[in-house]
C-alpha cells in the first residue's frame, strides 16, 4: 500500500495523542510524516527559462524518521563509506545486543545508554583487535544503532562493520586471518564488563531514571549480579571481502525506519496488518493490531534529539581519519575510491543514480527548468 505509514498516522495520531504522552521530538516526527509531500507542507515552483512553463513539486519533510525521505541520504552515506573501504580486505558484520533485563532501563535513559552502548562496543572491538587475540592492530569500525525487532518491539542492537585490515601501533599494515577476527566469547566478556562498570557509575551518580522493577538499592545489586552471570551473545552475522560489499550490505540498514512500507499488508480505519519474520520458527507471519497500537510501537523508535544512529571509530575516528586513510592507501599501494556524489546537488545526484533529469521541461524538453519560488508552508 502506497504511503501506508502516512495514512496510519493521519487516521490515528489524534486518538493516540489523547491516550499517550507524546514528546516534542515524537510529535514533530509524527507531524512531518503526516505532512510530507502534501500541499499543506508547501510546494517548490520551477519555471522553464526557454518556454515559461511552470512546474510545482511537493516538499519533503526530511525528517530522519520519515520513511519517504531516506533514499538520497542513504545513497550519499553508502557512497561516502565506499571511499573508506580498503581494497582486498575482509570485513565482518558483528551484531551487538543487550539482555532483555536491561530494556526498561534503556527505554527510560535512551540518551545516556545509547551513547554508552556505542562507546563500550567500539572500545571492546578495538581493544580485542589490537591484542594478541586479534590481528594486532586498529581496525576501521562503523556502528549503526537500531532499536526495533520484527514486530516493532523494543530491541536495541548495534550493527557493526569491522575491517580485517588495520594499522599496528608502529603504523604497519596488519591483517586478520582468513575468516577470523577474534574470539567472540572474549568480545562478550569484555563488552559486558565495560558496559556494566560504566552503568553502575551512572547509577551511583544518580544520573539514571530507574524503572518500577528497581525500587531500591538491593534490587539494583540483584540486577547487576544477574547481568554479570548471563551471556550477552554478540555474533558475527556475515563476513565479506572488500570492494564495498560490506558497505552495500550495511547500507540497507542505514536511514531505515522501524518498518518499511513493503511489510504493511492492509490498513483499515481501525487496524493495521503487517508481515514479520519469526526467528524462532523461521517463517513469515502476519500480525494485526490497532492503528493506535501501531503508532505507539512506531514512536518508541523515534530517537531523542542529539542521538547519533551511526558512529565511526578506530581508523575512521573523525580526528585522524584522513591521516589514517592516506597511510593505508600508501601501504596498500592502491588509491582508495573517491566519493562520486560528494559535493553534488540533489538534482545532480538523481541524474547520476537514476538517470532522471529534474531540470528537463516536460513542455519543450529543454534543460532549463529552474527554481523560481520557495515554498510557502501553510502548516507547521
Amino acid at each position: 500500500m502506497k504511503n501506508a505509514i502516512q495514512t496510519i498516522f493521519q487516521r490515528g495520531f489524534s486518538d493516540y495523542s489523547m491516550k499517550y504522552y507524546v514528546s516534542n521530538v515524537q510529535r514533530k516526527a509524527a507531524n512531518d510524516i503526516m505532512l510530507c509531500r502534501t500541499d499543506d507542507l508547501g510546494t517548490f515552483t520551477y519555471t522553464c527559462d526557454d518556454c515559461g512553463h511552470i512546474v510545482t513539486r511537493p516538499c519533503s519533510c526530511k525528517n530522519r524518521h520519515c520513511p519517504y525521505c531516506q533514499t538520497i541520504p542513504r545513497a550519499q552515506w553508502i557512497d561516502a563509506r565506499k571511499s573508506e573501504v580498503f581494497p582486498d580486505s575482509q570485513y565482518f558484520h558483528i551484531v551487538m545486543t543487550v539482555p532483555h533485563q536491561l530494556l526498561p532501563l534503556f527505554f527510560r535513559n535512551q540518551k545516556e545508554l545509547y551513547s554508552l552502548f556505542h562507546r563500550c562496543s567500539s572500545q571492546a572491538i578495538i581493544e580485542l583487535s589490537q591484542s594478541i587475540h586479534g590481528m594486532g592492530g586498529t581496525p576501521a569500525v562503523t556502528q549503526l544503532l537500531h532499536t526495533w525487532g520484527q514486530q516493532l518491539n523494543f530491541h536495541p542492537h548495534l550493527h557493526c562493520i569491522v575491517s580485517g585490515t588495520g594499522l599496528s601501533s608502529s603504523k604497519k599494515l596488519v591483517r586478520c586471518k582468513e575468516g577470523y577476527l577474534f574470539p567472540l566469547p572474549m568480545l562478550m566478556d569484555l563488552f559486558r564488563g565495560k558496559f556494566l562498570s560504566h552503568l553502575n557509575l551512572l547509577y551511583l551518580s544518580g544520573d539514571l531514571e530507574l524503572p518500577d522493577d528497581i525500587p531500591d538499592h538491593l534490587a539494583w545489586l540483584n540486577l547487576m549480579d544477574k547481568l554479570y552471570s548471563i551471556d550477552w551473545c554478540p555474533y558475527i552475522k556475515e563476513t565479506f571481502n572488500g570492494n564495498g560489499n560490506a558497505i552495500d550490505y550495511l547500507g540497507r540498514y542505514t536511514y531505515r525506519v522501524a518498518i518499511t512500507e513493503s511489510r504493511i499488508e492492509e490498513v483499515t480505519d481501525t487496524h493495521v496488518t503487517f508481515r514479520y519474520y519469526d526467528y524462532k520458527t523461521a517463517t513469515h507471519e502476519s500480525s494485526t493490531i490497532t492503528i493506535v497500537e501501531f503508532i505507539r510501537r512506531f514512536l518508541m523508535h523515534i530517537l531523542p534529539k542529539g542521538i547519533q544512529k551511526t558512529r565511526h571509530s578506530g581508523l575512521l575516528n573523525n580526528r585522524f581519519k584522513s591521516r589514517n586513510l592516506n597511510i593505508l592507501s600508501t601501504l596498500l599501494k592502491e588509491a582508495l575510491r573517491h566519493a562520486r556524489l560528494k559535493g553534488l546537488k540533489v538534482s545532480e545526484i538523481i541524474l547520476v543514480l537514476w538517470n532522471i533529469d529534474v531540470t528537463l521541461c516536460p513542455q519543450c524538453k529543454g534543460h532549463n527548468l529552474k527554481l523560481s519560488a520557495l515554498p510557502f508552508h501553510q502548516k507547521l
